[in-house]
């Protein structure tokens, strides 16, 4: 494509309600690189849906569920200036929400959840694509198109946390996606896919924005917007220390590690066809779009040894011992072949004579916490298995971390009251990590803080 092109991402809480719709949609208005557009569900659906594709529920309790849902997409409906283009295709979505809601084997069929849980996504992408075409660019009003993504997302069948199949998402998205472009702005889902059979899938929470980076990956795009509540990447949670700050610029790598370590902002799958492309991805507030926010690109002006510190919550320590390990070689390999073979992916490792400790994330109702189960009971039939609860994992990102004087000791300084379970540094020179009880985490994040950014 000759013309630059952007492809914009807007998360559950920018899309809550028909007035912050609006915001968005001028932020869309205003940029005419602006071609494709991606949402999340509506704030608050998603958890709803969840909550009816989990939870044992009577037929009373989905009922109302189902009914928050249609208060939030009604809510919207009604504020349209002219509501008859999409209120019979939402009136559907609806219904095809609730028999899935009321479905007999929803809670045994990963299959069905999917479905169930795609539709915040689908109503939004319907939702929004009306409001956007209220909004007028020289007089004109601005052309949308609510698109299927399902049409182009081709993932394999991993219901819950599907894996997208990079090629075949480029050629579909070549063929049937930015033909349409050309004429229109094309709203469409974040999260969501289809396997080859055409069956609905996921792409697991936080999906979205991994969504928008796969599709401008597919087009060649020059810029990847994800807009959310805040502005930017800071230097913590926000919500720790009131001390954090945005940060004007991050690379790739950085950007990488905060996801992966749990900064929230970021999607930790959003940096990888970003980076394989080139593309460069702005994170900015669409509340206050007037006050920038962070550009992640591959080459940063200044790279300093702390950019951020990150904190993720729900971790588990697993320590495997066997008194035979001093003699026993392969053992390491057997250990790591079953947490392969379950498709669990570990953080932090430790090893001493006898014994190994790994973290696993653990998110309450996900995708890990089912498998975790079955790992453990797996490892214990080749050696004793201790499992403890109740840690965080907090993570320092910078650059240039094991050739910097001073680095490290300045970190553990800022610590050396707490006590660490783990500690995992050296393996790459952008992060030091470390294991603590949950109860200090948010002590730990401020004294870290203070120490490296104020």
């Amino acid at each position: 494509m000759a013309n630059a092109l952007t492809i914009a991402k807007f998360g559950g809480t920018s899309v809550a309600n028909y007035e912050v719709m609006q915001n968005c949609a001028r932020i869309v208005a205003s940029n005419s690189a602006t071609r494709i557009v991606v949402v999340s569900a509506s704030a608050g659906v998603t958890n709803h849906l969840v909550n009816l594709a989990h939870s044992p529920l009577t037929q009373e309790q989905i009922e109302s569920t189902c009914q928050s849902i249609v208060d939030i997409e009604l809510a919207i409906l009604n504020k349209l200036a002219d509501k008859s283009s999409v209120e019979s295709k939402l009136n559907d979505l609806l219904d095809e929400m609730k028999s899935l809601a009321f479905h007999e084997e929803i809670l045994h069929r990963n299959d069905l959840k999917d479905q169930l849980l795609s539709m915040g996504e689908r109503m939004s992408s319907l939702m929004f694509s009306a409001v956007l075409a209220e909004q007028k660019v020289a007089e004109q009003n601005v052309t949308t198109m609510n698109f299927d993504v399902r049409k182009v997302l081709r993932t394999d069948s991993e219901f819950g946390e599907a894996v997208p199949q990079i090629d075949t998402i480029e050629a579909l998205a070549k063929q049937l996606l930015a033909p349409e472009i050309e004429n229109a702005i094309v709203v469409t889902q974040g999260f969501v896919g289809a396997d080859d059979e055409g069956r609905t899938t996921t792409l697991g929470r936080g999906g979205s924005d991994f969504t928008a980076a796969l599709l401008a990956e597919a087009l060649d795009a020059d810029a990847c917007e994800i807009w959310t509540d805040v502005i930017g990447v800071y230097t913590t949670d926000p919500r720790i220390t009131a001390a954090a700050r945005p940060l004007p610029e991050l690379s790739f790598e950085e950007a990488a590690e905060m996801a992966t370590f749990g900064a929230k902002v970021l999607h930790p799958a959003t940096m990888e066809p970003a980076l394989r492309k080139n593309i460069k991805v702005f994170v900015g507030s669409s509340k206050e779009p007037e006050k920038g926010g962070t550009w992640i690109v591959r080459d940063c002006v200044e790279e300093p040894p702390y950019r951020a510190i990150t904190r993720r919550k729900d971790q588990v320590m697993v320590t495997v011992k066997t008194p035979k390990m001093m003699y026993a070689q392969g053992f390491l390999q057997q250990v790591f072949a079953i947490i392969a073979k379950h498709k669990l992916s570990v953080d932090l490792v430790t090893t001493s004579e006898i014994s190994v400790s790994f973290t696993l994330d653990n998110p309450a109702n996900s995708v890990a916490q089912r498998l975790n189960k079955e790992t453990i009971a797996e490892l214990e039939t080749i050696c004793d298995v201790k499992v403890e609860n109740g840690y965080d994992l907090v993570t320092v990102v910078g650059n240039h971390m094991q050739t910097a004087i001073g680095v490290s000791s300045k970190i553990f300084a800022a610590v050396s009251d707490f006590n660490l379970r783990m500690i995992c540094f050296g393996a790459n020179p952008h992060n030091l990590s470390f294991l603590v009880n949950e109860t200090d985490s948010d002590k730990i994040v401020k004294d870290l803080h203070k120490a490296l950014f104020e």
